[in-house]
């Protein structure tokens, strides 16, 4: 495979401005920049997304760009790989040598002299366009060992197995066994076994035909089940995904043999096998850290874009507020991302989102809900500056000028249930309090703190100094009740013994109770 990325790397180095913006259009990647730009774009994309489609677009580029130079009888120094040195050539049982066949005279499914459900090589006129694949970001294919091949009934039965013989080669043995466990008896390079629908209008998503079960060489290899429904009148689903055939395989020079058996109910199934390095969330946020990163300019001018005035529109938009929090786990963006795709400034966390997408992939945005896959994902550079200057605010607000700032929470004004105590002094300053009585007789005229004042009041006279007069504001319903009985009393000695003189106002005319 080094060898492989070298000669695409130089095939690249080679190219003209037009060829490189035909590749990073082919992939949908942005064409625009100088070459120097555009070259190490391109590099980017072959050290990190070498896949075979990519490979075959390049060499076509390189073809198209060398067409009379190929045509001459040397070979040149850029010349493209043979195709068939991704896969093993030969069946270990059979005496057919390996032969070196050209492009166009490839026919597939072959593989090493046995072809899947029995079938001979194809005729060369039955050129169809392939089946092809989705990619998944959490496995990077290394070799195609078998490419997307037709599951062909061979009889009317609904049960059908479809066998597959082959051999890996020494080089993707040791591949395999000098990889890293990613958890006890898994290693990260992986045989897959990938099965779609046999539809070439697009890239087709894992999906497993009905009463599926896969036998590798004597055991049968488990297959992943159906989630359950919480939803009543809901079926089931069950998570296709690629199904890891390693542990079963013999890792040396022996053949193995795959038996897929499936239900036959009128729908075409396609079937392919690959070699692949299996990716962590980390791995897959690192790589995200390095080539994913938008610069905090771009952003600013995408908000200004937003915000922009529209000359046809009745409303002007002066701002928009985005938070700071993740809509996944509800915690502080640590790494604020999102989707190209997506018309909305709110980003996700990546850290949490790709750690659900590693057990359960869906890659939908938790935003708008709508497709976020890996490969359009951007870190927003803005943001994540905003994030480490503004760390006691949990919301923003973006203005038309692409400037930003703070929207901190006011503070709820905390109310007591009780009425608090009310300490009036004794300064008459404001005139609204009378001269103390220095005698201390009950009932003064117009003083607060007598003796003769309501209930309720209190004041004391210590070393001469006439003390702070205090009211309670907070008494309970029982003082009430004890002052409705006073009443009641007075009311009864009234009435034997005649009118009783007035009780006098506590407060001093012009004052108001706190309360």
């Amino acid at each position: 495979m080094a060898a492989e990325l070298v000669e695409a790397k130089n095939m690249v180095m080679s190219f003209r401005v037009s060829d490189l913006q035909m590749l990073l259009g082919f992939v949908g990647r942005s064409k625009s920049g100088l070459k120097h730009e555009l070259v190490t774009r391109a590099l980017q994309l072959v050290q990190f997304d070498c896949s075979p489609e990519l490979f075959k677009k390049i060499k076509e580029l390189y073809e198209t760009r060398y067409a009379k130079k190929s045509s001459e009888p040397i070979s040149q120094p850029h010349r493209p790989l043979d195709p068939l040195t991704m896969h093993s050539t030969y069946d270990r049982a059979s005496t057919v040598p390996r032969t070196p066949l050209t492009g166009p005279n490839i026919d597939y499914p072959v593989l090493y002299g046995k072809y899947l459900n029995g079938l001979g090589r194809l005729p060369a006129k039955t050129l169809k366009p392939e089946v092809r694949l989705v990619k998944l970001p959490f496995f990077n294919m290394l070799d195609e060992l078998l490419k997307p091949t037709e599951l062909v009934p061979q009889n009317n039965e609904k049960l059908q197995e479809s066998p597959c013989i082959f051999a890996l080669t020494p080089r993707q043995v040791e591949l395999i066994r000098n990889s890293r466990e990613l958890q006890p008896g898994v290693k990260a390079v992986q045989v897959v076994l990938r099965i779609c629908y046999s539809d070439t209008s697009s890239p087709q998503e894992d999906q497993y035909p009905p009463n599926i079960a896969v036998k590798v060489n004597h055991s049968y290899c488990s297959v992943p089940g159906y989630y359950p429904s919480n939803k009543p009148g809901v079926e089931p689903k069950r998570p296709c995904r690629p199904i890891n055939l390693t542990h079963l395989m013999y890792l040396s020079s022996a053949t193995n043999r795959i038996t897929v058996t499936w239900g036959n109910y009128g729908k075409s199934y396609s079937v392919a096998l690959y070699l692949v390095r299996q990716l962590t969330s980390s791995e897959l946020l690192q790589r995200l850290k390095t080539i994913g990163v938008k610069h905090p300019e771009l952003c600013k001018a995408l908000v200004k874009e937003k915000l922009r005035l529209d000359p046809d529109s009745e409303i002007a938009t002066t701002g928009v507020r985005v938070s700071l929090i993740c809509p996944l786990v509800k915690m502080r963006l640590s790494v604020p991302c999102r989707a190209e795709t997506c018309a909305h400034l709110q980003c996700f966390d990546a850290v949490f989102y790709l750690q659900m997408n590693e057990k359960k992939p869906t890659w939908m945005c938790p935003v708008c809900d709508k497709p976020a896959p890996y490969d359009q994902l951007i870190i927003d550079g803005l943001l994540s500056k905003i994030l480490s200057e503004c760390e006691d605010a949990d919301e923003i607000e973006y203005l038309v000028d692409g400037s930003w700032c703070p929207i901190r929470a006011e503070k709820e004004r905390s109310c007591s249930p009780q009425c608090p105590i009310l300490v009036l002094g004794t300064s008459d300053t404001n005139g609204l309090l009378a001269s103390p009585n220095v005698n201390g007789g009950g009932g003064g005229g117009g003083t607060l703190g007598g003796s003769g004042g309501g209930g309720g009041t209190m004041g004391s006279i210590e070393n001469g100094k006439l003390g702070a007069d205090v009211v309670d504001l907070t008494l309970d319903s029982s003082s009430s009740s004890e002052e409705e009985e006073e009443e009641e009393e007075d009311e009864e000695d009234e009435d034997e013994d005649g009118p009783r003189p007035k009780r006098r106002c506590p407060f001093q005319k012009g004052l108001v109770s706190a309360c």
